[in-house]
């Protein structure tokens, strides 16, 4: 079941956030990696790059839409419509996080779509299921579209989020538990 997101208690809140990402995200988005896996290994790049607290967690919670619309390769309709699993999950987390993180989740597949047409190499770099989203979710950007989402004021941060987005693929890659990032949720929070 879906955690509560009013929840006032945010040790309750993340400790029910985690348990549900651990058990549901079992499933698989991509070939090479469960969801948990992906938004462990999105936020350990983030990380790693010494992002700041806001932008680790948006790398944690990006896919989040994906596991409340249920929404993986074990579906007989997978990929056939785009669900906005980014809009899903930040209408969701904006009750309870700050819009640097909100925006940084509501535009990575935007930001999917414009560098796919700033940059002819960048779809090669997709992986397949990212490729055949990418055509549900309207292409690569046109010129036009391009110029609206640079002026935007979250552009850059989820630009930022979509490559690490793309690099948290990797098969058999040793991660860290998803509890390692409460201490991240729980700064974030407390300045919200």
């Amino acid at each position: 079941m879906i955690p509560d997101i009013n929840e006032v208690n945010n040790d309750i809140f993340i400790n029910n956030l985690f348990n549900w990402i651990e058990l549901e995200g079992k499933t698989k988005y991509d070939a090479s990696v469960t969801q948990y896996e992906h938004c462990v290994q999105t936020a350990m790049i983030a990380r790693s790059q010494k992002s700041s607290v806001g932008d680790v967690v948006a790398a944690l919670l990006h896919d989040i839409g994906h596991l409340i619309l249920n929404e993986n390769k074990s579906k007989k309709d997978f990929l056939h419509d785009d669900l906005n699993h980014e809009i899903v999950g930040a209408k969701w987390l904006e009750k309870k996080f700050p819009k640097s993180v909100i925006e940084s989740i509501t535009l990575h597949v935007p930001a999917k779509r414009y560098l796919c047409g700033v940059d002819k190499n960048y779809y090669n770099k997709l992986s397949n299921a990212s490729k055949m989203s990418l055509d549900l979710q309207g292409g690569p950007m046109n010129i036009k579209e391009q110029e609206a989402f640079k002026i935007l004021p979250f552009h850059n941060k989820a630009i930022m989020l979509r490559k690490w987005d793309d690099d948290a693929k990797k098969k058999d890659l040793e991660i860290i538990s998803i509890h390692d990032f409460k201490n991240d949720i729980i700064l974030l929070l407390k300045d919200n």
